[in-house]
Formats: C-alpha cells, sequence, structure tokens
C-alpha cells in the first residue's frame, strides 16, 4: 500500500498538473459516456440480451477542446438514431462543472474509485 502510494506521489511529482487533469477528465468523460450509451442501448458493452434496443456500431472520434487542454474521443456510434454525449453540448456549463469536480477531488486526494461513484453518480 505504502509503495503505491509512493509511486503515485511520484507520478504526480513529475508529471505537469495540466496532464494529471486532462487524464482525470477523460477518463471522467469515458466513463460517462458507456453509463450513456448503456442507458441508451439497454445493456452493457458485450452483453447479448433479447432486451437490447440498438447496436453499437463502432466509435468515431473527436477532439474535444477544454480549458484543461484538448482531448482525444472516442465517442460511440449506433447503428439507429444518433448519440451525441451530454457534456459536448453547446452548454459549456457541463464541462466546467466536470473539470471543477475533477480538480477538487484531485486537491482533496479522493482515491479513483471515490472518482468512479462520483461519475456514476453524475452521469
Amino acid at each position: 500500500m505504502t509503495d503505491d502510494r509512493m509511486a503515485l506521489l511520484e507520478l504526480v511529482e513529475k508529471e505537469a498538473d495540466g496532464d494529471l487533469v486532462r487524464e482525470m477528465l477523460a477518463f471522467a468523460a469515458r466513463r460517462i459516456m458507456e453509463a450513456e450509451i448503456e442507458t441508451r442501448t439497454g445493456v452493457a458493452k458485450g452483453v447479448r440480451s433479447p432486451s437490447r434496443e440498438v447496436q453499437r456500431n463502432g466509435y468515431r472520434e473527436r477532439d474535444w477542446d477544454t480549458r484543461a487542454g484538448r482531448i482525444w474521443l472516442e465517442i460511440p456510434k449506433l447503428r439507429k438514431g444518433s448519440y451525441l454525449p451530454s457534456f459536448l453540448e453547446p452548454r459549456r456549463t457541463a464541462e466546467k462543472a466536470l473539470v471543477a469536480v475533477i480538480q477538487e477531488a484531485y486537491v482533496q486526494g479522493i482515491s479513483t474509485r471515490s472518482v468512479d461513484d462520483l461519475v456514476k453518480a453524475m452521469g
């Protein structure tokens, strides 16, 4: 446990704060997109079920410009209909809120599991 914590502290000291915030933001964005797609399709990725409402059809790439920097996203595509992540809507308040939450979690030293739970609660 102590070795893991020391390795994490060394990583944080080596990396620029902006890189870490960008990585955390990308992680949260991926989790949110997966949760939204699971809601839209009716089942988790890779699960076969008669209750599936629509099939996935690969990904489309998109750069997301944030104040923390540019983040490369893979947005899931659907065979019927379309999907745009809720945080990519023209309103910038969602992005501001997401960045603020991740920055606060980083400052307070919250574990990745807790951040994952928080992302699930938001999505």
